[in-house]
């Protein structure tokens, strides 16, 4: 086997997701449109997503109007516990008995790997806006699958790069001890690398520990420059509050690097705390009007600006809801395509759904506000630049074009237009220009 077996096998997987359909199913299989948003209720995840995703979703059906074609949209949740095997069954009974369409959310990487293989299995709609492990993308694609989450190359190459621009050299990792930590700190430290610098240690955690004080005693022992958190939600901001009782971060000989940071972690941790930290994200409420509008509303219903996860949701849910309008069906690869091939309205910015399911737009870091420089409540970050979706986002796999320009040839059809081959994709080919037509105009 050469060495380009590996990823030739990998191109023709990925082929299969970008291409891969069953005999689509036509108009509506059932008289209402059902949408799961499966999410952490009451863990440490539930402040980013939880109550405020579910309430996201609510806004977003009641803001496309309430039905599609005249059938009615329903919003359900459940609480995934953060455990696979109890997101997996709840995904298979809403799917098989329950007439769910779609499941949107999906906090802890292990839990929506369960949910994007049950879905392919199902053939019904996953959009994980959640989970950021650039994997469920280069590795686990699917036709009805899409990634609306910022992921872990595009955090790393935001904060990362940032931060090793500044000059610092040594790098000491806390890590999530689950496959979203490992490859956030894998894409980190490819960063870190290529401009010089080096990881000089790392300590893992279990999610949901009771005590980061030894791995903070590790970090500041390593003399390290940076602290890398390769953390999210509750775990993060236990690490960050355990590393201030410790003096560590904000005593002039190490800089504490938060990757994932919510905005509700900064505003548990407060300003004197979380002052300085670097925050790599695509949606901040204060970032434009559009986004100030949804913010408003939402803060009106839960006395609490929108996290990025819980924007993401309201975005996904609202695009799903016009490419099943437009295409006049409810069958997941046909809605998908349409999803793909129109614009994504990302708050007023300009965003596109790839082929093989991840969502482009463009990124900012940010600085975190001392209070002083604070000017209204939730006043927390200060922008520093701009990341734009090429730099951000992983391309495709250079194997997967050459294996879709053989498919092209071979089939004699535009892959990517998604041509009238069958009476659902040319109602999907449809819904894409129709969807089109109604969005604003991007610069």
């Amino acid at each position: 086997m050469t060495r380009r077996a590996p990823a030739a096998i990998a191109a023709f997987a990925l082929w299969g997701c970008l291409i891969a359909t069953g005999a689509a199913s036509a108009e509506f299989a059932s008289d209402r449109v059902r949408i799961g948003v499966l999410t952490d209720e009451s863990g440490p995840y539930a402040d980013s997503a939880g109550p405020g995703a579910i309430l996201a979703a609510k806004m977003a059906a009641e803001d496309f109007g309430g039905a599609v074609k005249g059938h009615k949209i329903e919003i359900v949740d459940a609480d995934t516990q953060n455990k696979p095997d109890v997101a997996a069954a709840i995904a298979r009974r809403w799917y098989d008995a329950e007439g769910v369409n779609a499941i949107v959310d999906l906090p802890v990487t292990p839990v929506a790997f369960a949910v994007q293989e049950i879905a392919r299995q199902k053939n019904r709609t996953v959009m994980i806006t959640a989970s950021a492990a650039s994997e469920f993308t280069t590795k686990a694609c699917s036709p009805i699958s899409s990634h609306w989450a910022d992921d872990t190359h595009a955090l790393a190459a935001g904060t990362a790069k940032a931060l090793s621009a500044e000059g610092g050299k040594n790098w000491f990792f806390i890590t999530v001890d689950i496959a979203f930590g490992k490859a956030l700190q894998e894409a980190a430290t490819q960063v870190i690398e290529a401009a010089g610098g080096k990881v000089i240690g790392s300590v893992r955690h279990p999610v949901g520990a009771s005590d980061f004080s030894s791995l903070i005693l590790q970090a500041q022992a390593s003399g390290a420059d940076i602290i890398g958190l390769a953390s999210v939600g509750g775990d993060l901001v236990n690490i960050l509050k355990t590393a201030n009782e410790f003096g560590v971060g904000h005593d002039g000989n190490q800089t504490l690097a938060g990757f994932l940071v919510y905005i509700d972690d900064v505003n548990a941790l407060g300003l004197d705390v979380a002052k300085g930290l670097y925050v790599t994200t695509g949606f901040y409420w204060d970032q434009n009007d559009e986004a100030r509008a949804f913010a408003r509303r939402f803060f009106e219903q839960r006395h609490a600006m929108p996290s990025k996860d819980q924007a993401e949701v309201y975005v996904a849910v609202k695009h799903y809801l016009q490419a099943m309008d437009a295409a006049g069906t409810d069958d997941a690869v046909a809605v998908n395509k349409a999803m793909r091939a129109a614009p994504v309205d990302y708050f007023g910015k300009k965003a596109t759904i790839r082929e093989d399911g991840r969502v482009l737009y463009d990124l900012t870091l940010y600085r975190v506000k001392g209070p002083a420089d604070m000017k209204a409540p939730w006043d927390y970050y200060a922008p520093l630049r701009t990341i734009p979706a090429d730099e951000a986002f992983l391309p495709i796999n250079k194997d997967v074009v050459q294996v879709l320009s053989w498919a092209q040839q071979f089939l004699g059809r535009r892959l990517a237009g998604y041509p009238a081959i069958s009476p659902a994709r040319a109602r999907a080919a449809a819904a894409a220009r129709a969807i089109s037509a109604s969005m604003p105009s991007f610069p």
